[in-house]
């Protein structure tokens, strides 16, 4: 209302609306807990495509039954999941250890070794004491292995100041997603040290640059004066050059040390130090190519600590040579060439004098690797443990967020897929491995699952080969009962992508998890995700081929079977939820029913929260009854009711029936909800009548 009505005249207001709308949830998005190659531990990572999946996670791993599933959902029809790596049991993060700072790699296991590396410097950083932080400098994460980069620019080991390096690398948001940081040891009496890490690479000593006539010249070297304003740096006398050497065994067919020419006789050379950095990485990286193919540096102007004049860094990436377990870095040495290469010394006049090559010439910080660089590293080597997570580990633990407890950080999901708890045991695809025990991981999963509004997908054990021993896993060994999971039975051979395409036996859950998405978006959640539609992609065969009277037992149970017919090829023949027997008489005896209950109840959830508050009366009762309404509604328009009209397919009531005197003292208010869901058509009978013939009359 206007605050005063003051002169004559029309006011205008705008009014709130009453309408709310209520968004429907999406209903297919689908968590995959168990082992990767590698990938964040025990965290929740959201992917949208297998090629995600392959930069984050590490891709195919015979090893890893999430991989399988995860592609399997993609090829069939899957757009939305995620993906919590549980690593191997007793895997060790690699680590390195500088200045007192411990960084470990967050993917444990050994892939990190040499692939992950730290560098350090001070470019543009101020760390003059009146101005700036004296312990102030550039970090930088690299991963070799995808080529990831994070920069951290001008963190501080003060721990007094907000650009402290642990809180800005370990921010679970915004720091680094390949490594944490922490401290070694406490600061002595809580203060920080005097001074920053030493930087990575090799630091020439400042290059004294002189100006004559208005322009920069390189001091040191012959100069020619080419005109009143102009100054031109020539080397006249021979060939400029260096020895490089590096503490990484090369190639055998390329022996250290390597005489590189850097600038020819009688040829101008750069004005600057960034310029003259870059003709040295050019130079060396040309013979590099020749010589060590998969080695390479990189050149660039810096300043030094406390310096003027700026100098030469030279970083380095030499990988070790064929049939070696090599670092992904070493030192790097620049020295006068060897007189057999009659090259003039090209190293002191680019500031590689001996001097500046000491023990502090660390290249990378690199975690994983055995060698220490100079006496600044220490590392620990990340290993794989002892063989893969088992149920202990799958679970997790609900107070750390680990295990399939990392979801409860996800904001939604709707499927729950654990290939991991039905897994194989290595070399025999008909034996359960004895590490895992599925009714514990999915008794805890289908808690979970109940409260997420989710489904959890239940594989068959291996040793559940047919029909007898489907039978007496489905009634006396599965001990979760629960109308949010359904069971699948026989597993799923597919080509293995890692062993030259041939058929592997996997368990379904990935498959039927990238099915009910295909169905959800073609058709609708009521409807069942099984008949001639619900294809499997990629599904060569079965461990059981099912005939119709052996399905005939095994559906009243409440199991779902996939069947190969001739021409649809494999199909889903089964849509009940574990609680589905036809003994039961469950209302939630239909993957479909259910599915639709779960997701109106999380849509009216998350689109009614701004009732919250709200004056509990029939203002507030009008309103909701407006928009659940139209919710409702809006899914009868697109058929997922029973019913002609409206008044026949659901109902929405809130008023003072449903919400008494007592209720609103309480805070209270009631909505009942109704609907009559479409029920899958299980068996469609044709009746087929002869008729007499007809006398003529």
């Amino acid at each position: 209302m206007a605050t005063a009505l003051t002169y004559p005249g029309v006011y205008v207001e705008e009014l709130p609306s009453p309408v709310h709308t209520i968004a429907g949830v999406a209903t297919s998005i689908t968590a995959f807990v168990g082992y990767t190659s590698r990938g964040i531990d025990n965290r929740a990572e959201q992917i949208l495509s297998f090629s995600d999946y392959e930069r984050q996670f590490g891709g195919i791993d015979s090893q890893s039954e999430v991989s399988y599933a995860v592609q399997q959902f993609f090829a069939n029809g899957g757009a939305q999941a995620y993906v919590v790596r549980v690593p191997h049991t007793g895997a060790i993060g690699a680590t390195v250890t500088f200045a007192n700072l411990i960084f470990t790699a967050l993917s444990s296991g050994a892939w990190a070794n040499g692939n992950l590396l730290i560098d350090i410097d001070y470019n543009g950083v101020d760390q003059t004491a009146a101005t700036g932080e004296v312990t102030a400098f550039n970090l930088t994460i690299a991963n070799l292995e995808d080529g990831t980069v994070e920069p951290f620019p001008s963190v501080s080991l003060n721990l007094n100041k907000s650009s402290y390096v642990l809180p800005v690398v370990n921010d679970p948001d915004t720091g680094s997603q390949l490594a944490n940081v922490a401290l070694v040891a406490p600061w002595p009496g809580g203060n920080p040290p005097a001074n920053p890490p030493v930087q990575t690479g090799l630091i020439g000593a400042a290059l004294p640059l002189t100006t004559v006539n208005n322009t920069a010249v390189l001091a040191g070297v012959n100069t020619a004066i080419g005109g009143s304003n102009t100054a031109t740096t020539v080397l006249s006398t021979a060939d400029f050059g260096i020895s490089l050497t590096t503490s990484q065994p090369p190639p055998p067919l390329s022996p250290l040390p390597l005489d590189i020419k850097v600038f020819a006789r009688n040829g101008s050379i750069p004005q600057t130090v960034a310029g003259l950095a870059s003709r040295l990485e050019q130079t060396i990286n040309a013979t590099l190519a020749v010589n060590w193919p998969s080695a390479s540096v990189s050149c660039s102007a810096v300043t030094p600590p406390g310096g003027t004049n700026q100098a030469i860094r030279v970083d380095g990436t030499f990988p070790g040579a064929s049939g070696q377990v090599g670092n992904n870095d070493a030192e790097i040495a620049i020295a006068a060439p060897s007189v057999a290469s009659l090259f003039s010394d090209a190293s002191t006049t680019l500031g590689f004098a001996p001097a500046a090559l000491t023990s502090t010439n660390v290249a990378h910080y690199t975690m994983g690797t055995t060698n220490t660089f100079g006496s600044q590293t220490a590392s620990g080597v990340g290993t794989d443990g002892s063989g893969l997570p088992g149920t202990t580990q799958l679970v997790g633990d609900q107070l750390a967020f680990t295990g399939i407890y990392a979801l409860l950080k996800v904001d939604q999901f709707n499927l729950l897929s654990i290939p991991d708890a039905t897994r194989a045991a290595a070399g025999d695809p008909n034996s359960l491995d004895p590490n895992v025990d599925p009714n514990s991981i999915y008794g805890a999963a289908i808690t979970l699952c109940e409260q997420s509004y989710a489904m959890l997908l239940v594989d068959a054990p291996p040793p559940v080969r047919d029909v007898t021993s489907a039978v007496d896993w489905k009634t006396v060994q599965l001990a979760v009962h629960s109308p949010n999971g359904a069971a699948y039975f026989p597993r799923l051979r597919l080509p293995d992508p890692a062993n030259n395409y041939q058929l592997r036996t996997f368990s379904p859950s990935g498959v039927v998890a990238g099915l009910y998405a295909r169905i959800d978006g073609t058709r609708g959640v009521w409807k069942a995700p099984a008949g001639t539609e619900a294809t499997l992609t990629g599904v060569q065969a079965a461990v059981y081929k099912l005939s119709d009277p052996e399905n005939g037992v095994l559906n009243p149970l409440g199991l779902n079977c996939f069947r190969i017919f001739p021409i649809y090829g494999a199909v889903a023949w089964g849509a009940r939820t574990l609680v589905g027997s036809d003994a039961e008489a469950s209302q939630w005896k239909y993957v479909p029913v259910r599915r639709l209950a779960l997701y109106i109840e999380e849509s009216l959830y998350r689109g009614t929260k701004w009732a919250v508050f709200e004056p509990n009366d029939e203002p507030l009762w009008a309103q909701l009854r407006l928009n659940i309404g139209a919710f409702m509604h809006n899914l009868f328009q697109q058929g997922a009711f029973q019913g002609s009209s409206p008044s026949t397919a659901y109902l929405v009531k809130c008023d003072q029936d449903t919400t008494t005197q007592n209720d609103i003292d309480a805070g209270v208010v009631n909505v009942l909800v109704g609907f009559a869901p479409l029920k899958p058509a299980e068996f469609v009978v044709i009746q087929i009548q002869q008729l007499a013939g007809q006398l003529q009359t």
